[in-house]
Order: C-alpha cells, then sequence, then structure tokens
C-alpha cells in the first residue's frame, strides 16, 4: 500500500502545456492569497479560498438584498432571480439535462444523509448497499445506518495501488443490488475513480449510483451525464465557493423520492429537496464561482474568435482541461520532493498514471509522528493537515491508526511549483531535526 515515487524522478509530462497556464492573474483573483504573503495553503482539500468576484457576490448579497425570498418587492425578486440564476450555473458546470435537478442546502453530508433516509424506505427486495473503503466516512455512515432498515452492507475494496477497480464491483452487484456508492477522488490520497465503469455495471444490474464530487469538484470537470450517475453531491466551499452544498439528482428519481416537505411546498423538485431557508448569499458565491471558472476557461480559449468558447459549459471545459494539465505538473513535483525526503506515500505515485490522481498527496516521514510533522510545517507557514481525513477505513487499510493517520497536502490550481519547492526544503529540515 505504499508507493515510493523513483518513476517519476528527473521525468517531465508529457507535454508542457502547464507552463501556459495563468498561474499569476489566478493567485492575483484569490485575496487570501496576496494578502497573507509567505504563507502556504496545502490545506485545500479542507477547503479552498475564494476568489474577489465570489466576495463580492456575497457583499452585494447581505448588502443590497439580504431579505427572504417570494415577496413581491424589489429585493425580494433579486433574490428569487440570484437563485434561480445559481441553479443554472450549477447545472451548467454538472452538466445536468435542466436546472431544476439541482438543489441547495447546508453541505454534501446533509444530501447525502437525505437521500440514504429516503432510500433506506424503499428497499424492498433491492437492499443490498455497496460502499467503499475509499470514500469520506460521510459516503459510508450514512449507508451503513440503513442497517437497521434491512439493508445489507457489501465491501467494494481498494487494491494495494490505491485505485478501486471496477472488475472488483463486478462480482458485488446483482439484482438484489439498491445502489452503489462511490467517490469520484479520494480525499486523503487522491486517487480518481472511473465512475463511469461502475455505473455501467450498477445500472446493467437494474442498480443505481450514488457519488461524491466534493473532492473531485476543484481538480476536474463534472459530467453527470458521461458519468451516468443518478445522483451527485458537491460541497461548494471545496470549490472556491462559500459553505454551501448541492445536490444532483436525476430529475425522476427526485420526483419519486419520499422526502420531508412542509404541506406548502409542491412534491417536486428542487422544492421537496430544499428544507427550511439555505444560506442565500453563499448560493450567490457559488454562482459567482461558477463566472470565475468560466472566465478562466474564455482566457485560455485564446484571442482567435474562433478558438473561443460559445458556452459556459465549453468554457468550463477549457478551465478544467488547463487546471488537470496544471496540476498533474504539481503532483510529479510534489512526488519528486517527497521522493528526496525519503517520504512514504500512500497510493498512487507512478508518473505514468498522474492522470488517474489530483494533487493530494497523504505521506509520513520515516520515524516522525504526523502530528509533529504539521506541527513542525506550521511553524515554517505551511498549512498542512494530519490525521484519518474524515477516512478512518481508509487509514486501517493503509496500516496507519486512524487516531495518528498522516500527513495531507493537498494542491489546487492557484499553488505554484515554487511553493512545491519550498515545502520540499521544509521537510528535509524537519527530517534532518
Amino acid at each position: 500500500m505504499q508507493s515510493n515515487p523513483q518513476g517519476v524522478l528527473n521525468s517531465e509530462p508529457a507535454s508542457g502545456s502547464h507552463a501556459k497556464f495563468p498561474i499569476e492573474s489566478v493567485r492575483a483573483a484569490f485575496p487570501a492569497v496576496t494578502r497573507t504573503p509567505g504563507f502556504i495553503f496545502f490545506d485545500n482539500a479542507a477547503g479552498a479560498q475564494v476568489p474577489q468576484i465570489v466576495l463580492d457576490a456575497v457583499n452585494h448579497h447581505l448588502i443590497e438584498c439580504n431579505v427572504q425570498r417570494g415577496g413581491r418587492y424589489a429585493k425580494s425578486l433579486e433574490v428569487d432571480a440570484t437563485i434561480l440564476r445559481a441553479r443554472q450555473s450549477v447545472a451548467d458546470l454538472v452538466n445536468a439535462r435542466d436546472a431544476s435537478e439541482i438543489a441547495f442546502g447546508m453541505n454534501a453530508t446533509s444530501f447525502i444523509r437525505l437521500v440514504s433516509l429516503a432510500i433506506g424506505q424503499t428497499l424492498g427486495k433491492r437492499n443490498e448497499i455497496v460502499v467503499t473503503d475509499m470514500d469520506h466516512e460521510a459516503n459510508v455512515a450514512t449507508w451503513l445506518a440503513l442497517e437497521r432498515n434491512g439493508a445489507r452492507i457489501l465491501w467494494w475494496k481498494m487494491r494495494d495501488d490505491g485505485s478501486l477497480h471496477v472488475d472488483d464491483l463486478i462480482p458485488l452487484v446483482s439484482s438484489t443490488t439498491r445502489l452503489v456508492a462511490c467517490t469520484l477522488a479520494s480525499n486523503a490520497i487522491g486517487s480518481i475513480v472511473d465512475v463511469a465503469a461502475a455505473a455501467k455495471v450498477a445500472h446493467t444490474a437494474g442498480a443505481e449510483i450514488f457519488l461524491d464530487a466534493v473532492h473531485y469538484g476543484p481538480h476536474g470537470l463534472i459530467d453527470v451525464q458521461a458519468f451516468d450517475c443518478d445522483y451527485l453531491v458537491c460541497s461548494g466551499y471545496k470549490i472556491f465557493a462559500p459553505h454551501m452544498g448541492f445536490l444532483w439528482g436525476r430529475r425522476e428519481l427526485l420526483q419519486t423520492l419520499p422526502t420531508f416537505r412542509e404541506d406548502f411546498i409542491p412534491d417536486e423538485p428542487p422544492g421537496k429537496i430544499e428544507a427550511g431557508t439555505f444560506i442565500y448569499e453563499n448560493v450567490a458565491g457559488m454562482d459567482a464561482t461558477v463566472r470565475y471558472l468560466e472566465t478562466l476557461g474564455r482566457t485560455m480559449g485564446g484571442n482567435d474568435q474562433s478558438g473561443k468558447p460559445k458556452s459556459t459549459r465549453d468554457a468550463l471545459q477549457l478551465a478544467f482541461t488547463a487546471i488537470r494539465t496544471y496540476e498533474e505538473f504539481l503532483s510529479l513535483e510534489m512526488l519528486r520532493e517527497l521522493n528526496e525526503c525519503g517520504a512514504v506515500v500512500y497510493g498512487m505515485a507512478n508518473k505514468e498514471r498522474l492522470g488517474e490522481r489530483v494533487p493530494t498527496l497523504c505521506f509520513n516521514l520515516p520515524n516522525i509522528a504526523p502530528a509533529r510533522v504539521t506541527e513542525e510545517l506550521a511553524k515554517k507557514n505551511f498549512g498542512v493537515r494530519d490525521g484519518h481525513m474524515y477516512s478512518p477505513r481508509l487509514m486501517r487499510r493503509l496500516g496507519l491508526a486512524p487516531a495518528s493517520g498522516a500527513v495531507r497536502a493537498s494542491l489546487v490550481h492557484y499553488n505554484t511549483v515554487e511553493e512545491v519547492r519550498r515545502f520540499g526544503n521544509a521537510l528535509a529540515e524537519i527530517s534532518g531535526d
């Protein structure tokens, strides 16, 4: 389960297009990155920073229209318009068929629980649920709780290469399978899952698939149609927005989902999914996040009019293509630095498979407790994290005690190779202490 990144030494990514990534303008868009010179944000998996356009949207809402929706006066109508616009923006972000398939709320965990409670009422003869030992606990414990409703839990287990292999899912799925729940990318070790292949396996047996896109969201293009999934959740604060979450579901499934709702709420999505009042200013911020990503994509489209993206979705695709290429380069550099200081890396560390991970690296330094590593890094102005990363089952699978776990450095597209090299120097100093 431990990987040594020897295979990435003295190697460059196949394409040099990472050099075209507009890192200076990207960093300038994030006030926190420039307001705290010397501090390095390497704990982005716990929550990313937000661009100025998002701060402006939140401030505008709180100053200009901090009122309840549904009124007949202008400020209330503006809230209605903001929510409608944000719903369409998020629909574009995930490639939903219709904006009514998007529901807003507090976070991904609350939506996973909402769907699990509903599915627990409709198990019948299809009472088997497949979960993984690589997921965030939010996408495990919520389904385990259905055992009291008669659910039978089966485990899709990660292999020693740090990946979930669809071949291992096939024998777990049958005519009694109700749902497969899995992540798009591990929040601890960064491995990406072939969810389209998993969906095919589930659907062939007449089952559904539920995806946790929280960790994948800042790194890659979400496409619910290409993934062929049935439900998907994400948290805005992981993808450059304020604290909020959203759920996408196939409209026909959301229509039949038994949910709590007040009598005056129609039994139709998205209203039937959105119990109570969510945080409107943060939804406005989520809308602005999509506009930030769209702008980045249009920038990457160049000056040639024929090459410019024609739609928001086209622009988002360009943005995430650029982000993925740039972040693969960051992953390569991180693996080099970790190798130099003798770190044990958990998960995928082969340069030939960088496209199968995001720049989230879980590691330990020999004979040094993870907590001590992060404490020493904090003194050197690095924000990193230690522990089980809300994935205690994965830690046990890696042979680690969940109480101590490992060190996690999680990068996004506003991080730089210079920061990575400073990180390597800091680790070398800690290793030599």
